[in-house]
């Protein structure tokens, strides 16, 4: 367990912040109140009465919607620091993805869903590549039992699984049956999804029997890209094949043609930006241009953290990153393109990510009727202050420390700059002690 008890969910009259809205029917607000009752926004406005409600003093706070996270392989959350000098990313995965035991990935996604929690992120994509056993996947789901935040969590193949060999399904059908029941708790704020290796990662005649199974179990699919020049997979192809959709979720896609961002548009398939992760493993591509052109096309485009090992549980820092590369290059195809603004950068963090894990109307923004999963960051802190444009604050300014409340599905669980619905230093002690059994068992080959 997380080592506290689940907070209720109350009903809150936040009062008096800066509320960036996302809605565009409210907008921003430079004051404003936000009504909480029983985990569901019931209005934004100005002078909200509700003698019911516990209130929330909001003044000196900017209020948003929790942020929205994309595409994240939380098994590998406490080997962040596995990684070396010249033994990165792909190198220190593979040295230690077999050697994770259930326990292990227990604690590694329950660390990493509250890291995500203190930082402000209120819905994440568990996109778990490295399910070894149905104890694996168990740990997973008894770690989002315990995380208190709204997710996905896409049941994948285990890590380096033969090209030819295909994913098996019967455990998937297993894991939906005991855990995403009608009846289960669990249902109501996680989703389950299935990630597949793609025609980029695996042999593609395999890719398209996983796909049909997932198809058959309508059962929302996410694929990786290859981050070079090139890339094997064509959403022309794909949509030709009926795959593409709004529950197709496509991560990087650095080397996507017009013709595939055309096709992706026209049905509505969305796409997961890891910026750090794009200029990292990028070699061959430009995720400057690609970045600019998906925008340009009409794509969804959200923002993801891919690996704790390639960057922070920190969607601000991502925003900011976006909002810096989304400048058009003088003699190239981008010129003519728009910069990237403050609101679009916002926007991939919140409502676009909503959209692109199928919650658009369910969360990502502060709308009457939605569930309760909002932020407030402090305007005064030394980092922020003084505010001007609220949105080029949140997008520049702030970090995850400003972060003083967060409300997820109507539950506070970070208060006054604290985590109260978790045992940190708990969680802490065992993802070090897991970190240390899996080097141990690795034969410490990284490091």
């Amino acid at each position: 367990m997380s080592g506290s008890s689940t907070p209720p969910r109350g009903s809150y009259l936040i009062r008096g912040g800066a509320v960036i809205s996302v809605d565009p029917e409210i907008g921003n607000l430079p004051q404003g109140d936000v009504l909480v009752k029983d985990g569901v926004i019931v209005d934004v406005g100005s002078d909200i009465q509700a003698n019911d409600a516990e209130v929330v003093d909001a003044s000196g706070m900017i209020v948003m919607p929790g942020l929205i996270e994309t595409h994240h392989h939380m098994w590998s959350s406490l080997g962040r620091n596995f990684v070396a000098q010249d033994h990165e990313y792909f190198p220190a995965k593979w040295a230690t993805s077999a050697h994770y035991e259930p326990e292990d990935f227990y604690r590694s996604v329950l660390l990493g869903l509250v890291d995500a929690a203190n930082a402000g992120i209120t819905t994440m994509h568990n996109w778990s590549h490295n399910t070894r056993t149905p104890e694996h996947a168990d740990a997973e789901l008894r770690a989002h039992r315990d995380g208190l935040i709204r997710a996905r969590y896409s049941y994948g193949h285990r890590d380096l699984l033969p090209e030819d060999e295909a994913l098996d399904f019967t455990d998937i059908d297993r894991v939906a049956n005991e855990w995403f029941h009608t009846d289960s708790e669990l249902a109501k704020v996680v989703h389950l999804g299935v990630n597949l290796r793609g025609p980029d990662l695996g042999d593609s005649d395999v890719f398209y029997r996983e796909a049909e199974e997932a198809r058959a179990r309508k059962l929302p699919v996410s694929v990786h890209t290859m981050q070079g020049a090139e890339t094997k997979v064509s959403a022309r192809e794909l949509e030709e094949k009926g795959l593409l959709g709004p529950d197709f979720l496509i991560c990087h896609f650095l080397a996507a043609t017009e013709e595939d961002r055309q096709a992706m548009v026209r049905t509505g398939t969305p796409l997961s930006f890891s910026v750090h992760s794009e200029l990292r493993l990028g070699d061959a591509g430009d995720p400057r241009a690609a970045l600019l052109k998906m925008v340009a096309a009409g794509v969804t485009v959200s923002l993801s953290i891919d690996a704790t090992s390639l960057a922070p549980v920190n969607l601000f820092e991502a925003m900011h990153i976006a909002w810096n590369m989304g400048i058009p290059w003088q003699g190239t195809d981008t010129e003519s393109f728009d910069r990237l603004n403050f609101a679009d950068a916002i926007r991939f963090a919140t409502i676009n990510g909503a959209q692109a894990l199928g919650l658009g109307d369910v969360t990502g923004s502060l709308t009457p009727g939605k569930r309760a999963d909002l932020i407030l960051i402090r305007k005064h802190d030394l980092n922020v202050a003084p505010v001007g444009d609220l949105e080029s604050t949140v997008v520049r300014s702030v970090t995850p420390a400003n972060v003083d409340t967060v409300l997820s599905d109507g539950r506070i669980i970070k208060r006054k700059g604290e985590l109260v619905a978790f045992d940190v230093e708990r969680i802490v002690r065992e993802a070090e002690a897991s970190a240390a059994a899996v080097l141990d068992r690795a034969g410490a080959r990284v490091g």
